[in-house]
């Protein structure tokens, strides 16, 4: 029987994938304490890596789309670490994302939200939290947004 929070996803009509393995010599997340860190999670659509720049050739409504995504990748993440239950997160810490976008783009905030209101939608008060929102002239495999994210867990 799933949990409290993959009842909420099922009522959205979201499945968690299994976590995403590591792209190069890193671990997917580290826990210290009841603090779970969980390494940059990139923009997918279908799958397939979305690969673009905001404010060329990614609506800042396709970035919000690829930030909800990272956080779709970033609870299947946090599930693993609490060995398939979910409920054992207490709360999302902190969020850090990262756009690819052009040097005069400055709606950062605007895509990152895509990752914040998916959260707090599914967690309700357990997914408010801290974020940074930066550009970033180039990510990793040319994708258009990474978000890493610092949980509380049980």
């Amino acid at each position: 029987m799933s949990g409290i929070f993959e009842s909420k996803l099922a009522e959205l009509g979201i499945t968690l994938p299994d976590a995403p393995a590591p792209a190069a010599n890193y671990v997917p997340s580290v826990r210290t304490g009841d603090t779970l860190y969980v390494s940059g999670q990139i923009a997918m659509k279908d799958g397939e890596l979305v690969i673009g720049k905001l404010g060329e050739n990614i609506s800042v409504e396709e970035g919000a789309a690829c930030a909800k995504s990272c956080a779709i990748s970033l609870l299947a993440q946090v599930k693993a670490a609490c060995g398939g239950d979910l409920d054992r997160l207490v709360r999302v810490v902190k969020l850090v994302g990262f756009v690819n976008s052009t040097s005069d783009f400055g709606q950062q905030p605007a895509v990152i939200n895509g990752a914040s209101d998916f959260l707090v939608e599914v967690l309700g008060d357990a997914g408010r939290h801290a974020r940074s929102a930066v550009s970033a002239n180039a990510l990793p495999f040319g994708v258009a947004v990474e978000i890493e994210g610092i949980f509380e867990i049980r």
